[in-house]
C-alpha cells in the first residue's frame, strides 16, 4: 500500500496558501472591476462590426486583455492614440486619446511618452513619427494601409508639380509621409477650406482625394474664394460608396431624420446632405442638435462612439466598415506591447522626416484658433 504524502502545515506553508489565496482574489477582483467599467462605456453599442452584445458576460472576456494592456502602458511609458473608426473595446478600453486625424495630430505633437501606440492605419503612425521623432512609435498590423494614402506616391506627386509649377500643392492628411515631404502644407477635412482660401496661389494641386476636391471646389465657390482646384483621382473606398438613392430612401422611411455625411463622399451625396463635415465635426453636429433620427455616412465606428457619448440619440445604420481599421485588435496591441516586431516599428528617413515635418507645421500656422 502507497500512502500519500501529508500536507505541509507548517506555518511558512499556511502564509504562502493565504498569499496565493488573496491575489488569485484580487486579481479576480479586479477584472470584475475593469468589466463593469467596460460595461459602462459600451452598453449602448449596437453599431458593433463582429455583431456583439455589450453586456457583463462579454465585458467580462475581454477584461482581463483590456488591464494587462494599460499595465504594459504603464510599464512602457506609452500611449494609445485612437482613430474614431477603430472598434469600440479599443477606444473605450485602452485608448488614451481618441479622435479624428486633427486631434490625434495634435496629441501626437505633444506627447511625452517613450512610445506612441498608434491604434488607425499606416500613414497615421508615420504622421505621428514625424511630429515626435523621439518616441518609438508603433503601428498594430503593417497591412492596415488606405485606399487614398495608398492611390499615389512622392514620385506621382513631383510629376504633377513639374505639370503646374505655379501651383500649391496640398495633401489631404490621409497621405504617406513621402507624399507630404512633397507637399506645402498638409489638410483635414475639418481645416481646408479656410487652409486653400488663405494660401496665395489661386491653382490648388490637391492630393490624394478626388471627391474632396470637388466638394472643396463646390464650398469655396460658395464662400466666393476663387481657386482652380487640380486634383488626383484617388478615393476612400468607404465614402465613395454611399449614394443618394440610400438617402432618399431613409428620408421617405424616417420623416425628420438628418443625413451626416463627410467630405470625402461624391459632390451629389454632400449636396443630399443636411451636414457634411470632418469626423469630429460630424460628431459635434448630432450632438448639438435635435432629431429623431440620424443617418451617418461615414465609418461604423464613429457611430459607434456616438452612441456611447450620445446614447439618447437614434440611428439608423447606413454607415460602411474600413477593412483597415478593423485589423486593429486588443489582442494585436497586446502582442505589440510586449515585444514589437521589425515591421511594427515605424522608421522613416531623417531627411524625408524633416520634409514632411514642415508641410504637417504649416498646417498647424494655418489652421483657425476655433479648429
Amino acid at each position: 500500500m502507497i500512502s500519500s504524502p501529508l500536507p505541509d502545515l507548517s506555518p511558512s506553508a499556511l502564509v504562502d496558501s493565504k498569499a496565493t489565496t488573496r491575489s488569485k482574489n484580487q486579481k479576480s477582483s479586479d477584472i470584475e472591476a475593469e468589466a463593469e467599467r467596460l460595461l459602462r462605456a459600451l452598453m449602448h453599442v449596437e453599431c458593433d462590426p463582429k455583431g456583439r452584445r455589450w453586456n457583463y458576460e462579454t465585458c467580462l472576456e475581454i477584461a482581463p486583455l483590456t488591464l494587462e494592456i494599460n499595465a504594459l502602458k504603464r510599464e512602457r511609458n506609452a500611449i494609445i492614440l485612437t482613430h474614431s473608426y477603430v472598434e469600440p473595446e479599443i477606444v473605450y478600453g485602452v485608448g488614451d486619446y481618441k479622435g479624428d486625424s486633427y486631434f490625434l495630430s495634435l496629441k501626437a505633437k505633444e506627447a511625452q511618452a517613450d512610445v506612441i501606440l498608434f491604434a488607425g492605419v499606416v500613414f497615421m503612425a508615420e504622421t505621428a513619427k514625424i511630429l515626435s521623432p523621439q518616441a518609438t512609435v508603433l503601428v498594430p498590423d503593417r497591412g492596415s494601409g488606405c485606399s487614398l494614402a495608398d492611390s499615389i506616391t512622392g514620385e506621382d506627386v513631383r510629376r504633377l508639380k513639374a505639370l503646374y509649377p505655379d501651383a500649391a500643392t496640398v495633401c489631404y492628411i490621409n497621405s504617406t509621409a513621402e507624399v507630404k515631404a512633397e507637399c506645402d502644407v498638409c489638410v483635414t477635412s475639418g481645416n481646408v477650406y479656410s487652409i486653400v482660401a488663405a494660401l496665395p496661389q489661386e491653382r490648388i494641386l490637391f492630393v490624394p482625394d478626388r471627391l474632396m476636391a470637388d466638394n472643396i471646389r463646390n464650398e469655396l465657390v460658395r464662400r466666393g474664394v476663387k481657386k482652380e482646384i487640380i486634383s488626383s483621382d484617388g478615393t476612400c473606398m468607404v465614402h465613395e460608396e454611399f449614394d443618394v438613392a440610400q438617402i432618399e430612401q431613409a428620408r421617405a422611411q424616417f420623416p425628420g431624420l438628418k443625413v451626416v455625411s463627410h467630405p470625402e463622399c461624391t459632390e451629389a451625396v454632400a449636396r443630399a446632405s443636411d451636414f457634411v463635415g470632418s469626423t469630429g465635426e460630424m460628431m459635434r453636429y448630432v450632438t448639438s442638435t435635435a432629431a429623431p433620427y440620424f443617418l451617418m455616412l461615414t465609418e461604423c465606428g464613429l457611430v459607434g462612439r456616438l452612441e456611447v457619448e450620445s446614447p439618447e440619440k437614434n440611428f439608423i445604420g447606413g454607415c460602411r466598415l474600413c477593412p483597415y481599421m478593423k485589423l486593429n485588435s486588443l489582442e494585436k496591441i497586446r502582442d505589440l506591447l510586449r515585444a514589437p516586431r521589425p515591421e511594427q516599428i515605424v522608421t522613416l528617413d531623417e531627411d524625408l522626416r524633416r520634409r514632411a515635418a514642415r508641410c504637417i507645421d504649416r498646417m498647424f500656422e494655418l489652421t483657425p484658433a476655433t479648429s
